[in-house]
This record gives structure tokens, sequence and C-alpha cells, in this order.
């Protein structure tokens, strides 16, 4: 038999592939959300994320302009042992830039009433 555990999660995270430029103190490169939700993001990096903070640019798919988030790397971990595996991270945000908010926002309720979210009434 398989124990369900509470759910201890605020917010509900919707799955979604969507391109990320992650930009730490030295270097910038490409990831991919694995999931998102109102206050963070599940990423797959190719790259390992050693800084505590960085700064994210995410490509929404009906947006041309791209939204400027900062966030805190809450946890990271590589997926596999394999050597070219690539590594998983959970990213809180902090802080959007101010006129994006609300597209960000419609973006995820956009998403949620898509969803097959099995939360929703």
């Amino acid at each position: 038999m398989k124990l369900k555990l509470p759910e201890r999660r605020q917010f509900v995270r919707i799955e979604t592939p969507l391109d990320v430029e992650i930009e730490g103190k030295d270097d910038e490169w490409t990831a991919i959300t694995r999931n998102i939700s109102p206050v963070g993001l599940g990423i797959e990096s190719p790259r390992e994320i050693t800084e505590k903070e960085v700064k994210l640019v995410l490509h929404l798919p009906m947006d041309e302009d791209k939204i400027k988030l900062q966030g805190r790397v809450i946890w990271h971990t590589r997926t596999s042992l394999e050597d070219n595996a690539p590594y998983s991270a959970g990213i809180e945000i902090f802080e959007i830039e101010e006129r994006k908010k609300t597209l960000f926002l419609k973006f995820l309720c956009d998403l949620l009433y898509d969803s097959a979210y099995e939360g929703r009434t």
C-alpha cells in the first residue's frame, strides 16, 4: 500500500517547459522549467547553480518580451549519477519586474485553468 503524505506546498505547481536564462556572478546559460508556481520555479539545468541568488529571464510563449526575475536557490541536485546528467533546482522568486507582474500571474492562471489539476472544483 502506498502511503500518501499530506501536501506541504502552499501553491500548486504547474508542469510546463519554458526557456529560462540564468545569470550567475560570472556566467549565464539557458535552462528549462519543469514546473512553475506564483512563488517559484523548478528547473532542469545543464550546469550546476553554485550561487545562492540568481537573475532569471523567463520566456513566455505568448509574449515577445521576457520577464526578469530574481531568485534564491532553495535546493539543487544532480538528476542521476551519469557524467552528463543535468541538475534539478528549486528557485524561490523574491523579485519580479513590476510592469510584468500582471502578465506573469495571468499566464499562471491560464495554465491552471487549462490543466487537469485535480484540486480545482
